[in-house]
């Protein structure tokens, strides 16, 4: 049994890879937009609670997927991969978004845990490195997982906004930038935990990209102190736009029922 699923989960090497937008990398984006399209649609006209019920499908969905690639890591690559601890945004907001159903004094912070999710898993979906720097086949099970899992949270940020647009209040911001701060101190604790030299084995972690610029244009020796601040004010900023694009469309649907009455 161990062989067999070895070697059906195993990377596979040779002949077409997955490259930084191929037609395999755009084939999953569209894939991800159109069952997005698709489940809105057939929503449009369902009642709330199934709308509930198709939103908590895809958040349980996504925690399966990432427990179970905590277990399956050891058969296909022999070991577990260290990065894919939750000290990224997209593991650790699908535990988050998860809990908050589960944990009342999480609730509130649900739409924040949401927020924060949704542009770090879609940020992953348009440049996917993790899945680039190991040169695999796209139907390998390594480019297969993360990627239907990123796509699987974006799909319930994106239905999850859909559904409550109308309760979101940009006045209780500051819970995006109490999740975003927290994730950052989180981020941090993991890099400065698993980073370091040991026996001639070194390794280096960049979660939340809190430690190391990733498109290195902040020298290496200054990134550590820049990079914690600049991701909470573009993640606070990006969230903050959102924030706008509802409350202008909240303040047309609002009007246009008065003008209506």
């Amino acid at each position: 049994m161990y062989s067999f699923l070895h070697e059906l989960l195993k990377d596979k090497k040779g002949g077409e890879i997955f490259t930084l937008f191929g037609w395999w990398h755009f084939l999953y984006i569209v894939l991800m937009l159109a069952a997005t399209v698709t489940i809105l649609i057939i929503q449009k006209r369902k009642s709330n609670e199934i709308k509930e019920k198709t939103v908590r499908f895809f958040i349980d969905l996504a925690f399966v997927l990432y427990v179970a690639d905590l277990f399956l890591m050891p058969i296909a690559y022999g070991e577990i991969d260290i990065e894919k601890l939750p000290f990224h945004a997209c593991t650790a907001m699908c535990i988050m978004c998860f809990l908050s159903y589960r944990v009342k004094i999480l609730e509130k912070f649900r739409i924040s845990f949401v927020l924060l999710g949704l542009i770090s898993n879609i940020v992953y979906l348009i440049y996917p490195a993790g899945v680039m720097w190991h040169g695999v086949h796209p139907l390998s099970y390594r480019v297969i997982q993360t990627l239907i899992f990123h796509s699987v949270m974006s799909v319930y940020g994106i239905l999850t906004l859909a559904n409550e647009h109308q309760n979101i209040e940009i006045k209780k911001c500051y819970r995006e930038l109490v999740v975003v701060c927290a994730m950052t101190v989180w981020a941090l604790i993991g890099n400065y935990s698993y980073n370091g030299s040991s026996e001639g084995y070194s390794h280096f972690f960049n979660w939340f990209f809190v430690v190391r610029d990733p498109f290195y244009v902040i020298p290496e020796n200054i990134a550590p102190f820049i990079m914690p601040l600049l991701n909470i004010f573009l993640f606070f900023a990006v969230e903050m736009l959102i924030h706008l694009v509802i409350w202008a469309k909240n303040i047309h649907r609002l009007k246009k029922i008065d003008f209506e009455n």
